[in-house]
């Protein structure tokens, strides 16, 4: 509708000029002596227009011809970053296929554009580690060392690739220079852990743990076993003395105290050093707030002095855990190991042979029977005892 309404504007304005020039008797003189050129009015506006249109076109032309190749450079720049682009997107979708020689062909395209050259070089780097070539995935992240706005970007990577070869040391330079930027995003404490998890940095790993539970990054599972291992590196070193395995787990918050696995390590340690008084102190505190039969070994190992008050307590706390695991083959072995020591025998003995009767495993048969062969021995029993001892080596054979 809109051509056909400009179609007859048109017409419309043809028809007015052609009535306008008819009826225009005006002239034009052109005087340059000696010439003169006579012209008619209506013929002077029509080559004044021609002279107008003639001109508009050269200076077109000349203007075109000038912006020629500054339109070739953008032709080519334009090309130059599609190619790089596409080249870029394919890098991206083979790596997430898992075609990484694919992935690294497509990021060497995608490189050659500036622009394009950090991201390139990020992809071209995992693709490398995946294919294991280290030496090419050094190179590209290389690449970009002086790229300051790819920097988190870049050790980042750096990080996930090296914690990934178990390079615990390189990824701890890593993590180091991420903390000197300010990064403390979730993925980076993430990876910062588990770097120093394969360092073995334990006081690290529990600091880690404790701020990433603070953002509900870890699942309580992953996060207690992790307190776990972490305590169980920092109270399993040789190196500690008594006064330094107080201090050590001073240093451990009360509700980690507690748990089961942590408090029987900790008891462990204390055994270890001739602390028993603190051990059966760790020990029973644990077993007040959860049951675990993996204490009872250490809690045996803490038995106090003969007719110590102490001793005696501890026969008592077994009596009352017996009252709730009256079937326990462990806590009828650790109340007989106590009243053995005691010299409580027909107690001892009660106990040690419900153990007998009730364990499941070897250690805690072989354990049964020695004390039972130990007791014998103490009350003048040889054939009992001699009989005991030989049910002992054939517990440890199996």
């Amino acid at each position: 509708m809109r051509f056909f309404l400009r179609l007859v504007a048109l017409f419309a304005v043809a028809i007015g000029l052609a009535v306008v020039a008819r009826y225009n008797p005006g002239n034009v003189v052109l005087f340059f002596p000696p010439y003169r050129i006579d012209l008619s009015l209506n013929f002077f506006v029509v080559l004044l227009l021609i002279l107008f249109i003639l001109l508009y076109v050269v200076i077109r032309a000349i203007r075109v011809t000038q912006k020629l190749p500054a339109r070739v450079i953008g032709y080519r720049r334009h090309k130059r970053e599609t190619t790089s682009n596409n080249a870029l997107r394919d890098s991206l979708k083979s790596l997430f296929e898992g075609r990484f020689g694919q992935a690294e062909k497509a990021a060497t395209r995608a490189a050659e554009l500036p622009d394009n050259l950090g991201v390139a070089a990020l992809i071209g780097a995992r693709a490398a580690h995946r294919m294991g070539q280290p030496e090419r995935r050094d190179i590209w992240l290389a690449s970009i060392e002086d790229n300051e706005p790819l920097k988190t970007a870049r050790l980042i990577t750096t990080l996930d690739l090296l914690v990934d070869e178990h390079k615990s040391q390189a990824a701890l330079e890593a993590v180091n220079e991420l903390n000197a930027s300010g990064t403390r995003h979730i993925h980076a404490l993430r990876l910062a852990l588990k770097a120093n998890q394969q360092a073995k940095n334990w006081p690290e790993v529990l600091r880690l743990v404790r701020t990433l539970n603070k953002h509900d990054a870890l699942h309580p599972a992953l996060s207690t076993r992790l307190r776990e291992l972490a305590y169980d590196g920092l109270l399993s070193d040789d190196s500690h003395d008594a006064e330094s395995i107080a201090r050590l787990w001073a240093t451990v918050p009360n509700e980690d105290r507690i748990k089961p696995f942590i408090a029987m390590r900790g008891a462990s340690a204390f055994n270890k050093r001739g602390l028993h008084d603190e051990a059966r102190a760790i020990v029973e505190k644990s077993l007040a707030a959860e049951w675990d039969v993996r204490l009872l070994p250490v809690y045996r190992d803490a038995a106090a002095a003969e007719a110590s008050p102490e001793l005696l307590a501890q026969i008592e706390h077994c009596e009352h855990w017996m009252a709730k695991a009256p079937n326990n083959a462990e806590l009828a072995l650790t109340l007989g190991t106590f009243c053995f020591k005691q010299k409580l025998w027909g107690k001892a003995q009660r106990h040690l042979e419900q153990a007998l009767s009730d364990a499941e495993s070897p250690g805690t048969v072989r354990e049964a029977h020695l004390k039972l062969a130990q007791l014998h021995e103490a009350i003048e029993q040889p054939e009992l005892a001699a009989e005991h001892y030989r049910q002992c080596a054939l517990a440890t054979m199996l």
